[in-house]
């Protein structure tokens, strides 16, 4: 198994987890990271972590994350769950989950955490003289990615974006690791698999993982603020999917339909708002567009009268993604589209 990635010379971390990782059975903790504050001087935040170290043999190390942002609720879901029914008996190898490693965020239902205004996802690797947000990203950085043979993020759209639920990685310039990459795409079994082209991966997760020559899956399950039975299947089959494919527990992956593989390949797919107001959708989302077709409209929603701006697809494209509230402003995220990839 794999160590942490401090350097002997580094002081130890203001970070503490009060469980063995590393012992057999299955355990349930607590990371406590230092928050002194004004109502609480000697105050600390206690993000919940489980780890399975299993008794069917050896085997590769997964680890789960949910809650990397707090309006997400797909992830927290249904690693919960995970936690609570995980048999070591059952499992060869280790996994380590984290239902909601941004818990500040989670308990406020917010992208962001409360304590400092991070957005987690763009803090990684961390640094452990940081504040609340750096702190957790440096230990999971340090001591749970260091451990792991593939992480798994399960993400959302949260409050203002919706998606056709997808699994979703990078094209990555290494062909043994895409390789790998792909095939735990195929095996996590969402309606959609989708190879995204970041527009900002600095401080990502996913970067930290995958610069670490490690698979990495995240996912978008859907999104405006909400979770459905639809998006929390998907989430449950997927993490006994990913279970399954790297042969931590017995069986073959359960996938009813195999993911129709798509990918952005080109600026062109994103669609930014230039106007604020009153937003239109004139498709719903896993619609196919063509190129120069109206997708939404803007309304002026502070005069009467106004004509509102056209938004139409710079490309032919399937409707992915779209903004999730009735208003929105200039530089939001209107829609994604996706095309087909020929992964053959």
């Amino acid at each position: 198994m794999a160590e942490p990635l401090r350097h002997p010379s580094e002081p130890p971390p203001r970070v503490s987890l009060d469980i063995d990782l590393d012992a057999p059975g299955r355990r349930h903790g607590y990371l406590t990271v230092p928050w002194s504050r004004d109502d609480s001087a000697w105050g600390s935040v206690l993000v919940p972590l489980t780890v399975v170290v299993g008794t069917a043999g050896p085997g590769p190390t997964l680890l789960f994350t949910g809650g990397n942002h707090g309006d997400e609720y797909e992830g927290p879901i249904a690693l919960m769950k995970l936690a609570a029914s995980l048999d070591p008996a059952q499992v060869a190898g280790r996994v380590i989950v984290v239902p909601a490693m941004n818990l500040p965020a989670v308990l406020a239902g917010s992208r962001v955490s409360p304590v400092d205004g991070v957005n987690m996802n763009r803090a990684f690797p961390g640094d452990r003289r940081g504040g609340v947000s750096a702190m957790i990203c440096a230990f999971v950085t340090e001591d749970l990615v260091a451990r792991a043979d593939a992480v798994v993020d399960i993400h959302a759209g949260g409050k203002t974006l919706d998606f056709v639920p997808s699994a979703v990685v990078h094209d990555l310039p290494d062909p043994e690791q895409n390789r790998r990459t792909r095939a735990a795409l195929k095996a996590f079994g969402a309606p959609l698999g989708l190879v995204l082209t970041e527009l900002d991966s600095a401080g990502m997760l996913d970067t930290t993982v995958e610069q670490a020559g490690k698979v990495f899956v995240s996912t978008e399950l859907g999104g405006k603020g909400l979770a459905t039975a639809e998006t929390v299947a998907v989430a449950d089959r997927g993490v006994a999917n990913m279970l399954r494919h790297f042969g931590v527990v017995e069986g073959a992956p359960d996938i009813p339909e195999p993911s129709r593989l798509m990918h952005t390949p080109d600026a062109a797919c994103f669609v930014q708002s230039r106007h604020a107001g009153l937003f239109e959708p004139l498709v719903d989302l896993g619609v196919l567009v063509r190129e120069g077709q109206v997708i939404a409209r803007i309304h002026p929603v502070e005069e009467s009268g106004g004509r509102p701006a056209e938004y139409r697809a710079a490309r032919d494209g399937l409707f992915y993604c779209r903004h999730a509230r009735g208003l929105i402003r200039r530089g939001d995220c209107l829609a994604v589209l996706a095309v087909d990839l020929d992964d053959a």
